[in-house]
């Protein structure tokens, strides 16, 4: 047997080896973005998910106004977190209403109580039907939604100090 095709397998290794140690510190964006940004929003009308609270539905986002859309869990710590950017949000004008993602409103109400209620409604997605629907692949999500109930913007995580600005930029540019 020739020695040279001893090495063929090393060689093939060595070369599978450096293509991965070459794509490893390659940045790429591992958040999945809504394929409906630019489009209406899904069909939905969901039940109130706290009590005192009314539910959500699509005609809510038809009124002219543009309004964000939090998508959101009581179990979700970034959600907690970004809970005083909102409180925020509601003080600089922005009428927010939320999705409660696989929630109970026992905990949703503990969760307002405990973190701030900037929500003008909040719809009960037990089985997160609706938050698939809207492209939205965990929580926390915020959507900006222009007056005619189109996506005009996606935040992918927490809302932090520097993303509220940019957010009531998007929400003035939705009008």
């Amino acid at each position: 047997m020739n020695r040279r095709v001893l090495w063929v397998p090393l060689l093939a290794f060595v070369a599978i080896a450096g293509l991965f140690a070459w794509m490893l510190p390659q940045h790429s964006d591992r958040q999945v973005r809504s394929r409906l940004i630019g489009k209406p929003l899904p069909a939905f009308t969901l039940p109130p998910a706290a009590p005192g609270k009314p539910g959500l539905a699509t005609a809510a986002f038809r009124t002219g106004k543009p309004r964000l859309l939090n998508v959101f869990g009581s179990w979700c710590v970034p959600c907690a977190a970004e809970a005083p950017q909102l409180a925020k949000l509601a003080l600089a004008g922005a009428t927010i209403d939320a999705i409660a993602i696989r929630d109970t409103p026992a905990d949703v109400a503990r969760f307002l109580s405990a973190n701030g209620d900037p929500f003008a409604a909040i719809g009960d997605d037990r089985n997160s039907s609706v938050q698939l629907a809207l492209g939205s692949s965990g929580v926390p999500e915020t959507f900006v939604i222009d007056g005619q109930g189109r996506i005009a913007h996606q935040h992918i995580g927490a809302i932090t100090d520097s993303d509220v600005p940019v957010l009531l930029e998007k929400l003035q540019a939705a009008q």
